[in-house]
């Protein structure tokens, strides 16, 4: 009997247990589907969906960047939720782990999945402003058609950074965001600067001239030549001066009546074809040229000639 009453016990006890540890799983399957709907719910909070009442908002983002700076700034400007996700995605998804510098429009209820796309394919939604840079200008002339078109440019700054020195910055065609930094906008110039004379280099090195008495000399031409054919005449006019000792006497530099040689620094920003005619001047008789009213050039082989010319053509 004892033993039937033990085998009663352990079978109850059997089947307690077995409804407790029914209970006990159907307790941890709720819970796990109650976390897995909250992640899922969770990411889709952060991943699709923008943050209330934001705007459109306009960034830039400079080359030095890192991705923990470029999200923790759009999530400052409530631009994204989690600043954290973004740049986990970000770093996941950039093979090279490089983002474009630049502005970026953000439009606004855009979720964390779209601004990723955006940043990763490139995708501004700015419009870069057109700067032309006349050759010819100087620097300051250059720090005040940027600060017309650049509304980040800062001419200050501009003109006290080392960088910016007379006749090293590239007159050209450039593209600018209008957030860019007056830095970024100096390192173009430069680097422009840097490649056009990298053209040349070896055409310099025959010459037997630095290259700074080329930008000076080519700065010279920029504002005493009239056109392309003139300017290599020129050229070799004034290379011939300094060679015979003679004072360059040239309008754009009054200096240059009374000293003999080269200014100390260029005059102004030189373009490619001033820089080619100061490399390459074209040998002449000539010692002597002036403009007429009209911007002709009159050559004259001596002084006699060219006071003649004086007489006939500037009346």
């Amino acid at each position: 009997m004892d033993s039937l009453k033990e085998e009663k016990i352990n079978t109850t006890i059997k089947d307690n247990m077995g409804g407790l540890d029914s209970r006990f799983k159907r307790k941890v399957f709720i819970l796990n589907l109650i976390l897995v709907i909250s992640v899922f719910i969770l990411l889709y909070f952060y991943l699709f969906s923008s943050p209330l009442s934001n705007k459109d908002v306009t960034l830039h983002f400079g080359t030095d960047d890192s991705l923990s700076k470029i999200s923790t700034e759009l999530k400052a400007r409530n631009v994204i939720r989690n600043s954290f996700l973004l740049k986990t995605f970000l770093y996941t998804l950039s093979f090279d782990k490089h983002i474009q510098s630049g502005d970026y429009l953000f439009k606004r209820n855009k979720n964390l999945f779209s601004i990723t796309l955006q940043i990763l394919r490139g995708v501004h939604n700015v419009e870069k402003i057109k700067v032309t840079l006349r050759e010819g200008i100087t620097n300051n002339e250059f720090a005040n058609i940027l600060a017309d078109k650049i509304p980040s440019f800062r001419k200050d700054l501009f003109l006290a950074d080392k960088r910016s020195k007379e006749g090293y910055l590239f007159p050209d065609t450039y593209f600018f965001y209008p957030l860019s930094t007056t830095d970024e906008i100096l390192n173009e110039l430069t680097l422009n600067f840097n490649n056009k004379i990298n053209s040349v280099r070896s055409e310099i090195d025959k010459s037997g001239k630095s290259i700074k008495d080329i930008i000076i000399m080519a700065s010279i031409l920029e504002k005493e030549a009239a056109g392309k054919e003139d300017i290599y005449i020129i050229s070799g006019i004034l290379w011939k001066r300094i060679k015979l000792n003679m004072p360059l006497q040239v309008d754009a530099y009054v200096k240059t009546y009374k000293e003999a040689g080269l200014p100390n620094e260029p005059i102004c920003n030189p373009g490619l074809v001033a820089i080619n005619a100061a490399i390459n001047p074209t040998q002449s008789s000539y010692l002597f040229y002036l403009h007429d009213d009209n911007g002709r050039v009159h050559y004259a082989i001596d002084f006699s000639e060219h006071r003649s010319n004086i007489a006939r053509y500037l009346k």
